[in-house]
């Protein structure tokens, strides 16, 4: 067996940078709808009484990029709290034909980085070009990566950033490439915006269809368990939906849930697109300059994949990381 490369937190940051992340979501996204990869959904198991939960999330690749990958994590939500990410865990690479293991990365970093990638994707994608003002629900990790990776599809003037926690703020907006103005309320945030990201694990919706500019695009990255919802109802009925997955919508989006329970939408038929289908050009994505654009953010396997594969090339042509025999 050949030795396996392992690249920990700072290595992977430093192996991945945001533009070459994006490029490899847009491919891998765009292979996704084309029908290339192997993308089951993910297994989540809750044990009773812990204070966290397991996750693993296989995808596979054929072709000249072939390769397994499976990302194995424990989320824990206080984990904030204690100074640490919520998302701790590992993503393994395995050869394409034979199996063997190529290579460990640290999941928090290929989570952090990839996540905000596609949702950068997503919003290059799906914004109107003319987009400037930025609106951040949520200061935690994924608001410092996507701050930095918003920042390279549109050219922000302004960003409102809410958060109940004044300390995540100030960390979040001290760290900001773009001028961040902390303000005391979603609704003072989201109100105006072109661009709207949340980033939360909110149980109920902290974005209300009132608030959305016409015109607006939405990114909701956070909450993606059944059991919690970032966004109302009325948002998700009234826009144009790009998920990531559409699988992943149905059986793991708590939004889609409540509006199919509430009769308010008819199925999967709501939803406009994938963003892979967008980036494939399978479908136009936006249509007008008065349409609310949403991208829900699930998470999937193949983004793993194609980001820890990005790295790996990185890192060895850098000669950073640590090689071990198994």
């Amino acid at each position: 067996m050949p030795p396996v490369l392992v690249l920990g937190y700072e290595e992977v940051f430093e192996a991945l940078p945001m533009r070459d992340c994006i490029e490899a979501m847009a491919d891998a996204l765009a292979a996704h709808a084309r029908g290339e990869v192997y993308q089951p959904l993910r297994f989540v198991a809750i044990p009773p009484g812990a204070g966290g939960f397991f996750g693993l999330m296989p995808a596979q690749r054929g072709g000249d990029q072939a390769a397994f990958s499976l990302k194995s994590l424990v989320v824990v939500p206080d984990n904030p709290k204690r100074g640490l990410d919520s998302h701790q865990g590992t993503v393994t690479l395995f050869d394409g034909e034979t199996g063997e293991t190529t290579a460990l990365l640290s999941a928090s970093a290929i989570t952090a980085i990839r996540t905000a990638a596609v949702t950068a994707l997503a919003t290059r994608l799906l914004a109107r070009e003319d987009a400037s003002q930025l609106a951040v629900l949520g200061a935690g990790v994924q608001a410092k990566s996507h701050l930095h990776a918003l920042r390279l599809v549109r050219d922000f003037e302004r960003v409102r950033l809410y958060s109940p926690t004044p300390e995540h703020c100030e960390e979040v907006a001290r760290s900001s490439e773009l001028p961040v103005e902390i303000v005391g309320s979603a609704e003072e945030a989201v109100r105006g915006a072109d661009v709207v990201l949340a980033v939360t694990s909110s149980r109920e919706p902290v974005v209300s269809r009132e608030w959305l500019a016409e015109g607006a695009h939405l990114n909701a990255v956070g909450a993606s368990m059944p059991s919690a919802r970032e966004i109302d109802v009325e948002t998700f009925v009234a826009a144009s939906v790009f998920p990531d997955n559409r699988v992943s919508l149905e059986n793991e989006a708590g939004e889609y849930q409540q509006a199919l329970r509430e009769g308010a939408i008819e199925g999967l038929s709501h939803v406009r697109a994938e963003v892979g289908e967008v980036a494939a050009g399978m479908h136009p994505g936006r249509t007008s300059e008065t349409e609310l654009t949403l991208f829900r953010s699930l998470g999937l396997g193949i983004e793993d994949l194609a980001a820890a594969q990005t790295a790996v090339a990185n890192a060895r042509a850098q000669g950073l990381g640590t090689e071990v025999e198994l």
